[in-house]
């Protein structure tokens, strides 16, 4: 075809796990690859009742237009949340609604990267909000990671090699892929390098709610004296991700720049999925609702846990999370895991590569699992079959 495209369709590739989930609509498939909630705990009842009270009481407005910032009530219910579990210090004018938080990074990426401009980022970090800043052009840099989450020291190195950098990206909480989750100190740190520098972190939040175990700590935002640590979070993990529904803190004036960027992107979200569930908030306890996914949760990781112990060889090592959805393997390091991941599809088993999640070193040894979506059953299934395929390739 002779059609001339932009020059960053070239420069992004299709999504490894949106591909590999196509595979996984096969009902014998057993897949850790998504980032999928358990569908068995969609409210789906109280959604009807929900739906019923709004288009009876305010069917007219649900279906209409809105305002790019959003539905206010939903806005002013985000920010005091924020301030309760995270410690910040939001009100309904610093929030704005988004299409899923990853419009909120896309739009990050339109409002401060240009051709050129420096990431710093975590090692590894997101997929997705690689593939979406790299349509900016940006160029990445890793930053040495270890289980209290980006290191400080490495930062500040690579700040001072990179004094013109224009944003940091960071996952505090329950990280993708690992599910690791920093430190008190890390995140103090963070706020103040960011005040220092006048570099923006964009702090990305889908996972925080999500926590079974462990003392939770406050926000990266908590410690902000400078207002560049701007927040991201979603409605996806802690209700229902058809909605497409998440949101972005920040100061008054960045969320502007967002604002304004939306209004050029889509014009507002989904009117009705926001009014939806604003209405469920006000008839139904979203925290019992949240509690009966926790206990699930904490169930299908423990049983993860107890059988990648019991199956995988003793050379491999996996991260151990204290909550999210995630469990990050690391083999030993002369093992290649792209056939071993085909010897599994083969199997119809389904993870996902950590060589995507690096942006540039591609460390060949590690993927990720999820524990999620899959019943305790099929996991202690889907375990044992990997096992047997790791056996043989460090046999070999």
């Amino acid at each position: 075809m002779a059609l001339k495209f932009a020059k960053r369709v070239a420069d992004i590739q299709s999504s490894e796990v949106r591909e590999l989930l196509k595979l996984t609509e096969q009902p014998d498939f057993i897949s850790f690859a998504g980032g999928l909630p358990a569908p068995e705990l969609f409210p789906v009842d109280e959604i009807k009742k929900v739906n019923e009270v709004l288009l009876e009481k305010d069917g007219q407005a649900a279906l209409q237009y809105s305002t790019t910032e959003g539905f206010e009530p939903l806005r002013e219910w985000i920010a005091n949340r924020m301030n309760q579990r995270l410690q910040t210090n939001f009100n309904k004018d610093n929030i704005l609604i988004t299409s899923g938080s990853q419009q909120a990074i896309d739009l990050t990426g339109k409002i401060f990267l240009d051709e050129g401009d420096i990431v710093f980022c975590e090692s590894p970090t997101y997929l997705a909000a690689l593939n979406a800043f790299r349509a900016y052009g940006c160029e990445f840099v890793e930053v040495a990671t270890d289980e209290q989450g980006m290191m400080m020291e490495d930062l500040e190195a690579k700040i001072e090699q990179y004094p013109h950098a224009k944003l940091i990206y960071v996952i505090p909480e329950f990280q993708n892929p690992t599910g690791l989750s920093w430190g008190l100190e890390r995140r103090q740190q963070l706020a103040k390098l960011s005040a220092e520098h006048q570099i923006p972190v964009l702090e990305d939040n889908p996972y925080g709610e999500l926590r079974f175990e462990g003392e939770a700590f406050p926000s990266i935002r908590h410690f902000d004296q400078a207002g560049t640590v701007i927040c991201t979070g979603t409605f996806s993990k802690i209700f229902c991700p058809g909605y497409r529904i998440g949101w972005l803190a920040a100061d008054e004036e960045i969320l502007q720049r967002y604002t304004i960027m939306k209004q050029g992107t889509d014009l507002h979200s989904n009117t009705k999925a926001q009014r939806e569930i604003a209405t469920y908030l006000e008839l139904y306890d979203i925290d019992t609702h949240i509690h009966k996914i926790l206990e699930l949760y904490r169930q299908r990781r423990d049983t993860m846990l107890r059988k990648l112990t019991e199956v995988f060889p003793k050379e491999v090592q996996f991260t151990r999370p204290e909550g999210g959805l995630f469990v990050w393997v690391t083999l030993p390091e002369q093992l290649d895991v792209t056939p071993i991941l085909q010897d599994c599809l083969a199997e119809k088993i389904a993870f996902v590569s950590g060589e995507t999640f690096y942006p540039n070193s591609k460390k060949r040894n590690t993927f990720r699992l999820n524990f999620s979506n899959m019943p305790e059953d099929k996991i202690e299934l889907g375990l044992e079959k990997m096992g047997r395929v790791l056996q043989k390739y460090l046999e070999n």
